[in-house]
Parts: C-alpha cells; structure tokens; sequence
C-alpha cells in the first residue's frame, strides 16, 4: 500500500519549509518534494512608496541577510534616480556587505550545519545540534560565539544596526569612516581571518574526511550555476557581471540589467516560491531527475565554480586545492560546506584589503539625487545566491512595479532534485528511520536554506 512520509519542519535552516515523500505499494519513493509555503508580498507593498524608502524597507524581507537586500535595494534605486556613488560610498557598502558574510558563514557552518558531521548524522536529535556541539567542543563552541558576536558588533558599532540596516542611503552612504574606526575594524577583522583559516582547517582535516564518500554521494544532481564576476572573470560578492555556467562549463556573462533575457521564472502548483530557470539555452523548464531542463545553482559552490580565480591570496590557494580534488564544475551537492569556508576566508580577506586602503576614510561618500522616472536593477551576491532588484519609477520617484529574485529561490528547483535523489538512494522497501531522513533533510541544508 502507498505511503507519504512528512519531514516538517526541515530543521537547522534559516527559513521554513517541509518534505514530502511519496511511496509506492513496494516501499520504493516515487517522487519528493521542498514544499515552501511562505509568501512575502514585498514586489507589491512596496508599489507607490518613495523609492528612497524601499532600501529600508526591504532589509525586512530576512531577519539573516538583511545588508544584502538593502544594498541590493540602493543600488537599484541608484539607477532609477541616474546617480552614481562617490568611491568612498561604495567602499563602505562593500565593506558592510563583506563583513556580514563573514557572520553568516559562522552561523550556518556552525549553528546549522556542522552537528551533522561533527555530531554524526544518526545521532539522536536531542544532540545533534549546535548545543550537542558545545558540549562536544566548548573551548570551539565558546569561539565561534566570540567570533560571530565579533562581525555582528562591527556592522552594529559603524553602521548603528546590524539587523536591518539604515546606513545605505540612495546615491551613497550615511556617514563617512573616521581612521579611529578603520584602524579598529582593521584589527578585528585580522583576528576574524585567523578564525577563518583555522575553521576551513580544522574543517578539512576533522569534520569532512570521514564523509568524503557521502559527500561524494548524497543529493548528488548535475546542474548549471549562477554567480558574479569581476570584469578579469574574479569572483566578487558586491558587483561585476552575472555568469550563468551550463552543466558542461560553457558560460556567458551578462549585465544585470538584462537578466530577464537570460533568466526565466516559473511556479509549480505545490509551492508558493518561484523557481528561476535559463531562459538563455532554450530547453524549458522541467524537473524530472533523469533529464532535468534550464536547471542551474547559485550560492557559494556556484561561486566558486563559475569564476576563473578569486583575487585574495588564501582563498585563492584553498580554490585550487578544491578544484584539484573535486573538479571544475563541482557537482556534489554537500560541497557547498567546503565552498563555504573558503569563500569565509575570501570574504575576512577582502574586508582586509578594503580597510588598508586609506581612501576608504574620504568623507565624501554621498552624490546628489534628484527623484525621476527610471528603471533600474541592483544586484549583489547574498550568502544564499545571486539576489536581483529590480524596480521602476516614476516621474515623481515612486516605485510603480518591482520584481525580484531572492538568492535562496535559484536553488529551490535544485533543491527538490537533491532531496528526491537521496531519497530515492536511501529508502528502499518502505524503511525510514531518524537517521536516514535526516541525511535526507543533510541535501537542504546544504544549500542553506
């Protein structure tokens, strides 16, 4: 007799979701489901408002990347209004953005992630999980608190919020750096390097080797991906080109003005969310696993897979030991973990280099704006994808239609892929049991969620 079998809610991620998998009369999964049922509303409630409003209003859409909507946000309205930020202005909002993926890495590597590994993913739940961990480790656990409380405080001590920020403001920033501040950023962010470095060892010498075969093989699906690059090809995180790579690793590059060329969005009748697709290779959208069409990633493996190179000297060697042990592009999906801190170490890296250079402190950091008639899209790479903006005003500056494509919404298609290939991997003749379906839920994690 068929079955269903309900993972809700999936645990450890940053929103809300749940799984749903479907039995024949044999036991075996006939099909698996992300099901996410929350609906935001913003490209509406958003239509009529002064655009200058809009960056602060949309760092409400998530309580865990709030800077990237916001700058996100500005930057679209920038080219509404045909302004363009002094040097200074753009220092410091790629500045607040580097340093807020550095906090996020901590979270979702430790808090959300890491108890499957270092905890092990048949532990009982009651301990598979960051407290679990700080048990385990309290001398690590104790650190990562002081290190993401550390990158919280910069955001809030310069920016004066770390949640839903304010300091972006539409042509620049709200307040020049003074030398006192970057000296001390300066410093906090050597010590949060170190942190990186030792994280990303300590991750592959301890947590992965003992899974190198389940990495290789859980929620495994061949995709393309989907990520920013500097004009030499580069990764970066606040602005360039997007790249949308195929599956083979043929890519073009494109402005993110006309994303909508490239980009297609379709819904399906089980879930609320949008699922972005390449329009661009001109095969449609489909879902089924053995012959899945316009699929692609985004997020840190995507990152890291579509860019040449990465400009800082650390993570770039770590980039290349990747790439020697697991290929470019890299498909298993538990490598966004390995990704993940290797683009940490980047992001601590870049602040670095951001923070030396003494131009930084100019106190020129905002342009004159006149509200007019435009169309403008914004765009930057959030912890969870490629995050686009895009708006339209008019002649008095009111947002008259929004459209957006939140970073973690390119890898929900992905996402029901690698949940239905490791569910139909490990459950065979109708048995499940905790540990199983939760290296199920280990290929939603991984795209954090």
């Amino acid at each position: 007799m068929s079955r269903e079998i309900h993972i809700q809610p999936i645990t450890r991620i940053e929103g809300h979701a749940s799984i749903q998998i479907q039995l024949d009369d044999a036991g075996e999964v006939q099909n698996a489901r992300v099901n996410i049922m929350s609906l935001r509303g913003f490209e509406k409630f958003i239509e009529g408002k002064p655009a200058e409003e809009v960056p602060r209003i949309v760092s409400r859409i998530c309580g865990i990347c709030p800077w990237m909507h916001h700058l996100a946000s500005n930057k679209a309205v920038d080219r509404c209004f045909g302004v363009t930020p002094p040097p200074a202005a753009q220092k410091l909002r790629e500045l607040m953005q580097t340093v807020a993926h550095a906090e996020d890495k901590l979270l979702h590597f430790f808090f959300l992630a890491a108890a499957d590994f270092v905890i092990g993913p048949d532990a009982d739940y009651s301990v598979r999980n960051v407290i679990g961990i700080a048990k385990a480790h309290p001398e690590l656990a104790q650190k990562v608190v002081r290190m993401r409380h550390r990158a919280k405080m910069i955001l809030e001590k310069f920016a004066g919020k770390a949640i839903h920020p304010i300091a972006g403001v539409v042509g620049g920033f709200s307040k020049p750096m003074q030398e006192k501040d970057r000296q001390e950023i300066l410093s906090e962010m050597r010590e949060l390097l170190d942190f990186a470095l030792f994280t990303l060892d300590f991750a592959k010498t301890k947590v992965f080797p003992p899974y190198l075969e389940t990495i290789q093989s859980l929620g495994v699906i061949r995709t393309g991906f989907i990520g920013t690059v500097d004009e030499n090809g580069a990764l970066n995180l606040y602005d360039g080109r997007i790249r949308l790579m195929k599956p083979e690793g043929d890519f073009v590059d494109f402005d993110v003005q006309d994303y909508a060329n490239y980009l297609g969005e379709h819904v399906e009748p089980y879930s609320y969310a949008k699922m972005p697709y390449a329009k661009i290779w001109g095969e449609g959208f489909s879902l089924d696993e053995t012959n899945p069409r316009g699929i692609y990633r985004a997020n840190t493996l995507a990152r890291i897979n579509v860019a040449d190179r990465i400009t800082t000297p650390r993570a770039q060697a770590e980039l290349e030991e990747f790439r020697e042990k697991f290929g470019r592009p890299a498909q298993a999906t538990l490598l966004y973990h390995w990704a993940r801190l290797i683009e940490e170490v980047y992001a601590c890296e870049h602040a670095i280099e951001l923070l030396e250079d003494e131009s930084i402190c100019d106190p020129h950091v905002r342009a004159e704006v006149e509200p007019r008639a435009g169309r403008g899209v914004g765009s930057v790479e959030a912890p969870r994808g490629t995050l686009i903006h895009d708006y339209s005003t008019d002649e008095n500056g009111r947002i008259t239609r929004a459209n957006l494509i939140v970073g973690t919404t390119h890898n929900i298609a992905p996402m029901n892929l690698s949940v239905k290939q490791a569910a139909k991997s490990l459950i065979h003749k109708g048995v499940v049991d905790q540990g199983l379906l939760n290296r199920v839920e280990m290929a939603v994690r991984a795209y954090d969620p």
